[in-house]
């Protein structure tokens, strides 16, 4: 839809004035949750906001939010969030169009006197990157996460998140969060389907759940040139016929809109002239199928057992990660369909293989997700982009929504 000159340029110079920040050679962005660059990203925020005049205020975990300063901080809101770090690496559009997103609606609300309290609110380490866990700054304050699964996560700096908490002030066990009556977040779709259909925005009907393992596989580590072939224990050619192994059982579940994934290889000593003697793996498995889900463990299991028993080799597996498919509010879906249609902006229900914050506050409010397309589906790529025109599409939306809401 075509969209006011005005609209378009303050978008522009949101998304500019988060642009620099973590920039990397490459060409992409690091901002990785919990660090100085994640905490330069949260204080430009607050300085767009204050720019309009809104309050802003941390909670006990780091995360920001901005508001209208004419409604009591008791009174019941209306939540537009997303996150503000970044993979390693990665593009500048995953997050940051949800908080651009954020801050249109409640500029579109100050402008036209729309009587609902609104809030946007950036949640810290959305991303896995820094410390192996996701959604850690939403999960704790809606207690989806508890102090013993993140509080002994180390970064990349060899810091656990305990002692991060420790040196910036922030708690563990946090307050619960209180008096959101919905949560929306507008969010990059992360792959192709929109682009490929020729739809302008999703609107997410159920976000996949991740089961994340590691797999710790132990052979011998010997000199490569004077151990024979035949009495060796190669950890990594077991962890290579373990990470094929896994490609197949995502194959095999992809029926049922499941995947599975090794993203992660770590090998000792790494060292040319030497027989890899342990190697750990990191695997993502995901889908909106429990039973599925089941059957991708289970099979995960008798892989490695099968393979390393045929190598003669130990392994342990530890799952790090299990959360279940999240239904996004039913009523929220419908009326974000509404929404879409009396806009005349072409929409689909589709699913989110990818996990976001929402997925945190599905269990304590009505909550929804607003899709946009992303080019090729690219992300967590320095070649990331979605047009500013796709973020105002889909922030209305969401604001089409929010004056219903507000009659």
């Amino acid at each position: 839809m075509r969209h006011a000159i005005e609209d378009v340029e303050y978008a522009e110079y949101l998304f500019d004035r988060f642009y620099g920040i973590g920039s990397c050679e490459s060409g992409g962005v690091t901002r990785l949750g919990y660090t100085e660059v994640e905490d330069e990203m949260h204080r430009a925020l607050c300085t767009l906001g204050e720019e309009k005049g809104y309050g802003h205020f941390a909670d006990q975990v780091g995360n920001t939010y901005l508001y209208r300063p004419q409604y009591s901080m008791d009174e019941p809101y209306r939540l537009v969030g997303s996150h503000l770090d970044s993979v390693i690496e990665g593009g500048r559009y995953d997050g940051v169009a949800g908080i651009i997103a954020g801050l249109l609606v409640m500029g579109w609300a100050e402008r036209d006197g729309l009587d609902l309290p609104i809030r946007v609110g950036a949640m810290r380490c959305e991303e896995s990157s820094n410390f192996g866990r996701s959604t850690i700054g939403s999960g704790l304050i809606t207690k989806e996460i508890y102090k013993h699964d993140v509080g002994e996560a180390v970064n990349k700096q060899g810091e656990t998140l305990h002692e991060v908490f420790d040196r910036k002030g922030y708690s563990l066990t946090p307050e619960r969060i209180q008096g959101i009556r919905e949560y929306l977040e507008l969010h990059i779709e992360q792959g192709k389907v929109l682009e490929e259909y020729g739809d302008a925005v999703g609107i997410v009907s159920t976000i996949a759940g991740p089961r994340r393992f590691k797999v710790h596989v132990h052979g011998n580590a010997e000199h490569s040139g004077a151990t024979p072939m035949g009495m060796r224990s190669d950890a990594l050619a077991a962890a290579a016929e373990i990470i094929l192994e896994v490609e197949e059982i995502g194959k095999s579940e992809a029926m049922h809109q499941s995947v599975a994934t090794v993203g992660v290889v770590t090998n000792h000593p790494n060292a040319l002239n030497v027989i890899p003697g342990e190697v750990e793996l990191g695997i993502d498995m995901r889908g909106i199928d429990v039973a599925s889900l089941d059957r991708m463990e289970a099979r995960l299991k008798a892989a490695c057992t099968r393979i390393c028993e045929k190598r003669r080799l130990k392994y342990f597996r530890e799952k790090t990660s299990d959360i279940p498919p999240i239904e996004m509010s039913s009523e929220t879906q419908q009326k974000l369909l509404d929404a879409a249609k009396r806009l005349h902006i072409p929409h689909r229900l589709m699913i989110s293989g990818a996990g976001h914050d929402a997925m945190s506050f599905a269990h304590i409010c009505d909550t929804g997700m607003v899709f946009i397309p992303c080019a090729k589906g690219i992300s967590h790529n320095k070649k990331e982009f979605a047009t500013i025109e796709s973020i105002l599409d889909g922030a209305m939306v969401m604001y089409e929504h929010l004056k219903e809401e507000a009659l």
